[in-house]
């Protein structure tokens, strides 16, 4: 067939000729050696693409939304550092990885903004999170398409619409586009960019375009991925080579000028955005650039896996097959093309045909350098791969359907021609197609697996949904019902796991999950046992069992272990997804957290373990006359369920201090003189725990708050009471566990297992308990303890998960929990209005006149207090001993009511209380005085706009 144009022709010193910019573009004025190989071309009409242009996009977002609906997500980076963030902005919670620390930012908060506010429509239409996921999806699919065909005209005007057409069946029928369309990735945007910015370097009706060309790769660079701007490096060069020929150096500065602002503006933007998020000004394509190049050996790329030389060659074949062979060849014929012929069978000529092939050989060549390679990386190439595909393909075509009788090929029966290249794109096409079936049939198990937990039966709870060896498949937040939490149970992998976005909200300030610097972070993907979830808190796990796969301590067969789990859902090739067997399986109260499965050991007998605890950080800008208490109000607006209420514990909150600390030390200094023994004391099977416990905080509290204790040779210096304590002396020169109590403002008690299972308490510096005395305590089980102190429903909600998680626990895998109470008297040691702490003499008889029974009813508000205690929970190494850790806030709750929402909230939980709770907390004997109050102040929060009627949860414990 004939070309719509008539084809440049070389002139008479063998150099072929390329159209320069029309009279609609910069003045051109040409030397005398340019116009050799330049010429100015007659005015034409636009030729149209062959396929109307709305019909090659409608073509394009069938294809992109088969693929937001059924293509499987292929990277884990896509999830957790691209639909976390997007879950977090949108609906409060998400999985944060270590780019998102404050202390990094090497993620743009520009680029998940840009999804969010989609999302964020989407979620006004649909309240399913998926749906908002899918919306999401669909949206990145229309602006793919939208992308598409902008360039496949562009390819159709500038080169040969068969051109075009072979360039759009690539796009839609390559797995890698498949993939690549919708995938929320920096990279895929880059590739949007890519394709307009080629677009505009490849269309010079109305003149060179350096400028919006330069935007759009600038947009994919500094929104997106930053190297992907070496992508225009070639167009670039192109354009200031013929700007050098033409003499015009002002114009060319002016261009270049342009782009650089519309791409600064960019820049301005998203450091804007960043700042506001981060609360700290941020470059983060020079951040990206810095850890990926300059970080050196410990960091960088590498340390996340590294892929031989030719990964790129085998991926590419896998995902663009025959075409990816045609890419590569691309350069190559028109070479020959150039060499044998002398004139190009497009509109373009051959050296500016090779010029738009040139950057997807670099770009392969450059990363086929990297160690560190990724399938995403290739992204922002795909448009250039099939533009190359589609030219050689072209130029191929034009030699096979020569029809001169000189050529070889020109005496082939043109039928048989047709036949054969028939077949042969036929066969690509279904290659392609066969392999996008394949990947989605075999591999989207992950999007379907969490459907059942949208059930009615599980929808609305509070539960754990765990996952082990999985953990690089899991789809996203947008999956779960909004009451649950991804969390991670200890497996073969031993890097860094994301953390949680950190949910507070009251007195916060706008999102401050992006600005507050989360624990157990680094940048040299060192694992943190803090992201470890116990699976005993586990309310639903998701597992996968594959043939010759062999299970280990770290990667048991839960599918097998159907005495603890129940299939919840199994299809063909998912990973199941089971939940826990417990009959009294408990509600949780928040998102609970610790370590993971114990190995199996015969009770009583503790084999030391090698575990070192992570050094914590400094205390940011701590002082003991300044650092304020932590306000925890750990209770929520009713229902009021009973749970043990575990979360994670970070090292650096094992133990809290603040400026009450010298009022606590001189409590628990007076309560030591008084009562002695009974208040501290160790057993003997228990004292080298004692000693462990107290190595520990003589090694943890000079790491964490230096201002206030030093190490010495022989222990510890308190520098502000100027107590130095010797603890290698042996025998020590007082019980352990005194001195303990005296460095800490926490209680502390230690269990120890014994050969019947049951955990004892056999050490203990209990000071400030307000409500319970160690001596009458000390020596019992765990069980006993909690039913002599008539805990509610310990028996039937408690026993069995407490015991287990004492069973499981290690050292690895610390816990917090909080809890509070009422109390109507003013003494933080013992609560007098209870009675007595010690037994008197009635007659001749001893009478323990404790209780709630015996305080005095409806005392003035003035003398209510509220009692929250934040219990730290974790094994020690060596003795196995687990140790509690109890710190008691103590505040009056005529001050505690002064805060926005807590009235409100308080009383709600107070009248939530089961009859059981409630008789436990003693309600009956101030419930008069203290609700009123609370309404009423919760009344005047509401009047002044403070908060709504129907209140504000704040953000548990906070």
């Amino acid at each position: 067939m004939a070309s719509a144009q008539k084809q440049s022709t070389p002139d008479a010193s063998g150099d072929q000729k390329v159209p320069l910019p029309d009279s609609n573009g910069p003045k051109v004025n040409l030397p005398h050696n340019a116009s050799k190989i330049y010429k100015k071309p007659k005015q034409k009409p636009p030729v149209e693409p062959p396929i109307p242009t709305i019909a090659v996009f409608y073509g394009f977002l069938l294809v992109n939304t088969l693929a937001a609906a059924f293509a499987p997500i292929q990277d884990c980076d896509e999830v957790f550092n691209y639909w976390e963030p997007t879950h977090y902005l949108n609906r409060g919670s998400g999985l944060q990885t270590w780019e998102y620390s404050p202390e990094y930012s090497i993620r743009s908060w520009l680029y998940i903004v840009i999804h969010a506010i989609i999302g964020k429509f989407g979620s006004l239409l649909f309240s399913r999170p998926t749906a908002e996921f899918y919306f999401i999806r669909l949206a990145l699919g229309a602006i793919c398409a939208a992308c598409e065909t902008r360039l496949f005209s562009t390819i159709c005007k500038t080169f040969n619409p068969r051109v075009g057409i072979m360039f759009g069946i690539v796009m839609v029928v390559s797995p890698g586009m498949f993939h690549a369309s919708v995938a929320y990735l920096p990279s895929s945007f880059s590739m949007y960019t890519t394709m307009l910015g080629m677009s505009a370097f490849m269309d010079w009706r109305g003149g060179l375009k350096t400028a919006p060309g330069m935007m759009w790769f600038g947009f994919g660079a500094i929104v997106g991925w930053p190297f992907s701007g070496a992508l225009i490096l070639p167009l670039l060069a192109e354009d200031l080579a013929l700007s050098s020929m033409t003499g015009d150096v002002s114009e060319i500065i002016y261009r270049l000028l342009d782009g650089v602002v519309r791409s600064l503006l960019a820049l301005a933007l998203q450091i804007a955005i960043d700042t506001f998020f981060y609360h700290k000004v941020t470059v983060v394509p020079w951040n990206i650039i810095s850890y990926n190049i300059f970080s050196g050996a410990s960091r960088g790329p590498e340390i996340f896996g590294t892929e031989p030389w030719d990964f790129y060659l085998r991926n590419l074949m896998l995902n663009f097959n025959f075409w990816f062979l045609l890419a590569m060849s691309g350069g190559p014929i028109l070479g020959l093309q150039f060499l044998l012929r002398g004139r190009s069978t497009t509109k373009l000529s051959t050296i500016r045909s090779m010029v738009f092939a040139t950057p997807f050989y670099i770009w392969l060549a450059v990363f086929s350098t990297q160690a560190h390679k990724e399938e995403r990386f290739m992204y922002p190439a795909y448009p250039f791969l099939a533009l190359n595909a589609a030219v050689a393909l072209h130029t191929i075509l034009a030699y096979v359907g020569s029809a001169d009788p000189a050529k070889f090929v020109g005496r082939i029966p043109p039928k048989l021609k047709l036949y054969v290249v028939s077949l042969c794109i036929i066969f690509a096409i279904d290659v392609s197609v066969a392999r996008t079936l394949g990947v989605v049939s075999a591999y989207r198990a992950p999007l379907q697996v969490y459907a059942p937990l949208h059930d009615k039966k599980f929808a609305d709870t509070e539960a754990n949904v765990c996952l082990g060896k999985e953990w690089y498949r899991f789809p996203s937040s947008y999956f779960l019902p909004s009451g649950m939490r991804a969390k991670f149970i200890k497996s073969a992998f031993d890097g860094l796991l994301p953390g949680q976005f950190n949910e507070a909200k009251t007195g916060f300030g706008f999102f401050p999950g992006t600005w507050l610097i989360p624990p157990g972070m680094n940048d040299q993907n060192i694992e943190d046992p803090g992201k470890h979830t116990d699976i005993e808190h586990c309310s639903f796990l998701v597992d996968s069992r594959f043939p010759g796969q062999l299970p280990s301590t770290l990667e048991p067969n839960y599918i097998e272990d159907t005495n603890t789990w129940e299939e919840a859902t199994a299809r063909r090739k998912e990973p199941p997804l089971r939940r826990a067997n417990s009959p009294d399986l408990e509600k949780p109260s928040s998102r609970r957290a610790s370590t993971f499965k114990a190995p199996e050991r015969e009770p009583g007998v503790w084999t030391p373990v090698d575990f070192k605890r992570p050094a914590p950080a400094p205390y940011p800008d701590w002082d003991v006359h300044q650092t304020k208490p932590l306000p925890y109000r750990p209770f929520k607006y009713g229902p009021y369920h009973i749970t043990m209420g575990l979360r994670t514990m970070q090292w650096d909150e094992w133990i809290e201090l603040d400026n009450r600390y010298l009022e606590y030390h001189d409590t628990k200094e007076r309560r030591i003189e008084q009562r002695g023994d009974k208040c501290c004391t160790t057993a003997p099977e228990a004292y080298d725990g004692a000693v462990e416990l107290l190595e520990e905080l003589c090694s943890y509290l000079p790491q964490r708050y230096p201002s206030l204790f030093r190490v010495t040779q022989t222990g510890i210096h308190n520098l502000l009471t100027n107590e130095i304590f010797d603890i290698t002396t042996r025998p020590l020169p007082e019980d352990p566990m005194r001195t303990a109590g005296r460095l800490i403002q926490d209680d502390i008690a230690i269990m120890f297992e014994k050969s019947d299972g049951q955990y004892y308490l056999l050490a203990g510096a209990i000071l400030l308990a307000g409500f319970w005395r160690l001596e009458e305590k000390f020596g019992m089980p765990l069980s006993e303890i909690h039913t002599s102190g008539n805990v509610p429903a310990f028996k039937q909600k408690l026993e069995k998960g407490m015991m287990n998680f004492f069973k499981r626990v290690q050292p690895g895998g610390p816990v917090l929990r909080n809890n509070y109470f009422i109390q109507v008297d003013d003494d933080l040691a013992w609560s007098h209005s209870i009675g007595t702490e010690d037994p008197i003499m009635e007659g001749d008889k001893l009478t323990q006149a404790q209780g709630w029974s015996s305080a005095e009813k409806n005392k003035a508000i003035e003398h209510h207090h509220f009692r929250s205690e934040r219990q730290s929970l974790r094994r020690l190494p060596r003795s196995g001993g687990v140790v509690f850790t109890i710190r008691t806030y103590f505040e009056p709750i005529t001050k505690v009511a002064e805060e926005r929402g807590v009235p409100g909230r308080l009383a709600s939980a107070v009248r939530s209380w089961g009859e059981d709770a409630a008789r436990y907390k003693g309600r009956e004997r101030y419930e008069g005085v203290l609700l009123e109050f609370l309404d009423r102040k919760h009344r005047e929060q509401v009047e002044r706009g403070e908060v709504t009627e129907d209140g504000d949860e704040g953000s548990y414990p906070f």
